[in-house]
């Protein structure tokens, strides 16, 4: 991993010649993201991650910290106890320059840092789940991480509106795999990043798979396609 999502968070944290990330899916062409998006405060945020952060209680684990934001607010503002984890190195020595206390360059799956209260997955938190073949690894993993009485918060959206709908009211998907499988590549700079997995799903999905997994969920949020789902132990 070239860690070019950490690169362009810490250039524009020191002002070095910063640049927008481009992104790009399997179904969908270059995408400007800006890297300032990635460094709003609570009122820039959209509703889902307004809600998600206002339903925190506890000790929380962030995870996909990115550049710190949620994680800040809620330390600095909600003063809670709050562990920052991220896959990009860089993205966590930002982290740490921003002032979170608790930051961790990891995996999930080989984070065993305590049991938490509330665990962060946000801006389209599944999609780190990469695909439905591997789900149940990354659900039963959450799991250990939760307290008895702690909840889940995560994000996704139903990505069926991007394919083409037929004259029946039905969608052209494809025939091998799940619609919301996709292969994200992240450019920044000339540079790109090796495709990697990226999971969208619809709320029915995700509760059959948190279901299967241990899990009670329930919707909080739905804003247009996408939804905010809180999952509890049974």
């Amino acid at each position: 991993m070239k860690d070019l999502m950490g690169r362009a968070i810490w250039d524009y944290y020191h002002n070095d010649n910063p640049e927008d990330l481009q992104t790009e899916t399997s179904i969908s062409e270059l995408d400007e993201l800006p890297v300032d998006y990635l460094f709003r405060d609570f009122d820039e945020m959209n509703k889902i991650e307004q809600k998600a952060l206002k339903l925190a209680i506890g000790k929380v684990l962030d995870i996909g910290a990115g550049a710190g934001s949620h994680s800040l607010y809620l330390q600095n503002d909600r003063n809670l106890e709050v562990t920052a984890l991220d896959i990009s190195p860089k993205s966590i020595e930002v982290c740490k320059l921003r002032g979170i206390k608790n930051a961790f360059a990891e995996n999930m799956l080989h984070f065993s840092e305590g049991n938490f209260d509330t665990i962060l997955l946000l801006m389209n938190g599944t999609g780190i789940f990469q695909s439905l073949n591997v789900i149940d690894i990354y659900l039963k993993k959450l799991h250990s991480l939760l307290s008895s009485k702690g909840q889940i918060l995560i994000d996704s959206t139903d990505i069926i509106y991007m394919f083409d709908e037929d004259e029946d009211g039905g969608f052209y998907i494809p025939a091998d795999g799940y619609y919301g499988e996709l292969d994200y590549i992240v450019h920044y700079k000339g540079e790109s990043e090796e495709p990697i997995k990226w999971l969208y799903l619809d709320f029915n999905t995700l509760k059959n798979a948190a279901e299967n997994n241990g899990f009670k969920i329930e919707k909080v949020l739905q804003e247009e396609d996408s939804y905010l789902a809180k999952l509890t132990k049974k």
